[in-house]
């Protein structure tokens, strides 16, 4: 099984280009600001919703007088603040997407799978100027649980052994979301990871909760895709299973321009050759950018290096060969490019 992990931070400087065929919820409509999606017409059947042909699961359970019971709601909820489950449809950016309105919440409750259902199974893949995937942050609820802990979830950090019966050493934590697909109702073996939260770094001061919103690509599912199921793991986990708040925010959904894709943004440096066999250049054109970092996939730097001067000369020849990530650095941002090593 292939499985790709993604480590994409926003870009420092945005685009202009427009997105095509993006769900970006702006035509679901709510009463007001600050309201959420509910539907408690058919209690343990889907009564989910639909924009631009793409259907988002959501199911109630009215037997404890109305509980969101799993998959997607939408939401125009701004409290970024308030901690704890009555402020379950909250995105910690207290907005959708570039300052939009609307974004959806989902919650993996009692470890449910409800999915995204794609009109007549459409390609994820990468095709032409053309991504396909969405963009993500935390709930507010999942956040502040993980920065400060709540009645049932620890604080995140690098947690030792003493007094948690664990093994005397280092358990870093992390907060997981995998996204899976279907095509012609059979289960795809690849899968995509994203850390919404991982404090599994050497340097702490690389350790993140995410806050803003964030890229997710899925062009790895390479053939006609009818659906994709979300799952949230987490390192902190008890007798009932995640005590992380099981909860993700979404928003603009679907097939962007490259230049829309932080992923492929234009970065405040050149970077060539790409592919690369022994020498990467980096020319840095952005006086902000103050550090360089060399990194896999799964985010692990590998080198970093202070900007001193414009041009940067990475040796790459002891590199396996695959992708990796230039990373530049602002100190508020940074912004990611791949490149190839062969």
């Amino acid at each position: 099984m292939r499985k790709i992990l993604l480590f994409v931070f926003p870009a420092l400087a945005a685009t202009g280009a427009s997105a095509q065929n993006v769900v970006d919820f702006e035509s679901l409509t709510l009463p007001k600001t600050d309201t959420f999606y509910v539907n408690y017409s058919n209690p343990g059947q889907d009564v989910g919703f639909n924009e631009n042909g793409v259907h988002f699961q959501c199911y109630y359970d009215t037997a404890w007088g109305g509980l969101w019971s799993n998959g997607f709601s939408y939401s125009n909820m701004t409290d970024s603040i308030s901690s704890g489950y009555t402020n379950q449809y909250a995105a910690k950016t207290a907005k959708g997407y570039s300052g939009s309105a609307n974004y959806a919440v989902y919650w993996d409750g009692y470890g449910a799978k409800a999915k995204i259902i794609l009109p007549a199974g459409i390609p994820l893949k990468t095709t032409g100027t053309t991504v396909y995937g969405f963009y993500v942050t935390n709930s507010t609820y999942a956040y502040n649980s993980m920065r400060d802990g709540d009645f049932a979830a620890k604080k995140f950090g690098d947690t030792t052994g003493t007094g948690s019966g664990l093994p005397q050493g280092k358990y870093p934590d992390w907060f997981k979301l995998t996204v899976q697909a279907y095509a012609n109702g059979s289960l795809l073996n690849d899968s995509v990871d994203f850390f919404l939260a991982d404090y599994r770094f050497n340097d702490d001061d690389s350790d993140y909760i995410v806050n803003d919103w964030r890229w997710v690509d899925l062009s790895v599912f390479s053939t006609s895709v009818d659906s994709l199921q979300f799952t949230l793991t987490s390192s902190d986990n008890g007798q009932f299973g995640m005590n992380t708040p099981a909860y993700f925010c979404m928003d603009n959904f679907g097939a962007l321009l490259s230049a829309d894709v932080p992923a492929t943004s234009k970065l405040a440096a050149k970077i060539y050759p790409n592919p690369v066999a022994n020498e990467l250049h980096v020319e840095v054109s952005d006086h902000a950018v103050k550090t360089v970092y060399l990194t896999d996939l799964t985010g692990k730097r590998l080198a970093t290096y202070t900007v001193s001067e414009k041009h940067i000369v990475i040796h790459t020849a002891q590199l396996s060969d695959g992708m990796y990530l230039i990373q530049l650095d602002n100190g508020k941002q940074i912004a990611t490019q791949r490149f190839i090593k062969q």
